[in-house]
């Protein structure tokens, strides 16, 4: 079949079976642009090429799909980087499309050109620079092959301008040949039989689930064993929803601002099962006093995670969508009476938790960020998808949002990117039509990418967008009152900008929330309405998240309580 490079691109994408691209267009993708203008692809434009890739990122976490986005050269590819570094922490599969100056004037420092290849090698699983377009379909093929197999993780390809235009005789491959590479990730079953044996001896497991469980889809198969065992079991923030807030037995989650008892857990287990978790830093604070009295199971498909910040005593590499299911079937072959083991230790945490919850106190003059995010969660379905920014708020929407499934709580855990909420908001309502999808933001991070309001409104994206409004950066401005003695430089922002007009000025509906007594009642109606809309909800500015783990702390060296301004 005989077509150009930018047709192929596009037929490419529809035997990947895309739905959706997100982009902007730009000198050197015209010619990519008006192949989907003549085939009427879907596409969304943003307003930002950072919207595109943040969007895409949204739609893969949602769907479990891989995203895919189009950006021009030079500085629309720039401005995927920060997108893709985000979708590279948290093992997001996407294939970024990005267009490069002619072939000519590669290497020139032509208009407009930027070595995008060279800047997206760290932050990618994989990059291309294409030059002949008879290359393209076998690239396109590898790109989603490798996006969304193993790890996933973001994709880039670089496409000369003239290989849009010239011709191919088009076939797309049905598999791919990558030496080195198979996407079997099938690891040694002994290793999963010595992590067996552990648990065994062990008297007061834990397991710490992450990321990885929600990627491998594998979750309703872990509470399946954790229902088995009763093991409790505590979460990193990317593994929120893997098990239900509420369930019997989860401790919530661990880390900086994890929970009393998860962190207090962690500290008196004797054995650490690590499930698709990286253990970064934000999780285990002082290394050297990380779970102290407990050897470690890490479960990982990545073997340059085993041993990278933690030492693991019983190592187990493998895609979990292998190690689990065999896990599982060697606990229901042992015969071992796990409830009975571990009841004294469960009753134990579970006590804990009981007793030392996250909490607040309520305030009749003004509402509280807690309250804010625990009225949305009394009020939303179990199948609205919750989306966050950076900051407080994503911590609080973390401890205060009761998370019941899998791909409901989509938040930047790993780069911690302000600005990436809005644009995946759109995104994973995009990829999940049926479902409400609800955006926590604060004052800080939604000036970050607020024109994808337009977007929003110009597509008629229903999202509804919590902005919780406290006039500082949050947590920048915690960190200052706790360890910068109240210095509070350039985190103060003053409250002048007017929100609802802002929304409004983009073509969404919009209103304010600024008393307790109307909290429920207009966030009831504003949940409920039709259409894009941001609810600005006024909030005091020197609520503290709590507990806090200092940086570098051990984790039972919480702070419980805080210091107002």
């Amino acid at each position: 079949m005989l077509m150009n490079g930018a047709q192929a691109v596009l037929e490419s994408l529809r035997r990947e079976k895309v739905e959706v691209i997100f982009g902007y267009p730009g000198g050197a993708v015209l010619d990519l642009y008006d192949a989907l203008y003549k085939t009427k692809y879907p596409h969304i434009l943003t307003r930002h090429e950072q919207g595109a890739v943040h969007g895409a990122d949204g739609y893969a976490r949602a769907t479990g799909r891989v995203g895919v986005c189009f950006a021009t050269s030079g500085p629309g590819a720039t401005n995927l980087i920060t997108g893709i570094a985000t979708a590279n922490m948290d093992s997001i599969p996407l294939v970024c499309f990005t267009g490069q100056v002619g072939n000519p004037f590669i290497g020139k420092d032509s208009f407009q050109e930027a070595d995008i290849v060279g800047i997206t090698t760290p932050i990618t699983k994989h990059n291309y620079l294409v030059k002949q377009v008879q290359d393209l379909p076998r690239i396109i093929r590898e790109a989603f092959f490798i996006a969304a197999t193993g790890r996933p993780g973001p994709v880039v390809i670089d496409i000369a301008k003239d290989v849009f235009t010239a011709e191919l005789d088009y076939e797309y491959p049905e598999n791919v040949h990558l030496p080195g590479y198979s996407g079997d990730f099938t690891g040694d079953e002994a290793q999963v039989e010595a992590a067996v044996e552990a648990l065994k001896e062990a008297r007061r497991p834990l397991v710490f689930l992450g990321g990885g469980v929600t990627l491998s889809g594998e979750a309703a198969l872990l509470r399946s064993v954790l229902q088995t065992t009763r093991i409790p079991a505590v979460s990193s923030l990317m593994g929120l929803g893997c098990v239900p807030s509420s369930q019997d037995g989860f401790l919530g989650m661990v880390g900086m601002h994890g929970s009393y008892a998860a962190n207090m857990a962690v500290q008196e287990c004797d054995l650490l099962i690590g499930i698709g978790v990286r253990f970064d830093d934000r999780v285990i604070g002082r290394v050297a006093e990380f779970a102290p009295k407990a050897r470690i199971v890490h479960f990982d498909v990545d073997r340059a995670e085993i041993n990278k910040n933690v030492r693991a005593d019983f190592p187990v590499v493998g895609d979990l969508r292998w190690s689990l299911p065999v896990f599982a079937h060697l606990l229901q072959e042992s015969a071992e009476d796990y409830i009975g083991r571990y009841s004294v230790w469960r009753n134990y945490v579970m006590e804990m938790n009981d007793k030392y919850p996250f909490a607040y106190k309520t305030h009749a003059e003004y509402i509280m960020p807690q309250e804010l995010i625990e009225k949305v969660s009394s009020l939303v379905d179990d199948d609205t998808i919750v989306v966050t920014d950076v900051g407080q708020h994503q911590m609080w929407a973390a401890q205060f949002f009761n998370s019941r499934r899998p791909r409901q709580f989509l938040t930047s855990g790993g780069l911690g990117t302000m600005g990436y909420g809005l644009p995946a908001a759109l995104g994973a309502k995009l990829g999940c039509p049926e479902k409400k999808v609800v955006l926590f933001t604060g004052d800080g991070s939604i000036m970050m990418n607020c024109q994808e309001m337009s977007t929003a409104a110009d597509n008629n994206i229903d999202i509804k967008v919590v902005l919780l409004h406290n006039r500082v950066l949050g947590m920048v401005s915690q960190w200052q009152r706790m360890f910068y003695g109240k210095r509070y430089s350039q985190t103060l922002l003053g409250g002048r900008t007017d929100f609802v007009k802002l929304a409004e000025a983009m073509g969404m509906r919009a209103c304010c929330i600024e008393k307790p007594e109307t909290l429920e009642p207009m966030l009831q109606e504003a949940l409920a309405s039709d259409g894009p809309m941001l609810i600005d909800v006024m909030l005091p500015g020197n609520e503290d998240v709590l507990p806090m783990v200092a940086p570098g702390a051990c984790l039972s060296d919480m702070v419980l309580e805080g210091e107002k301004a």
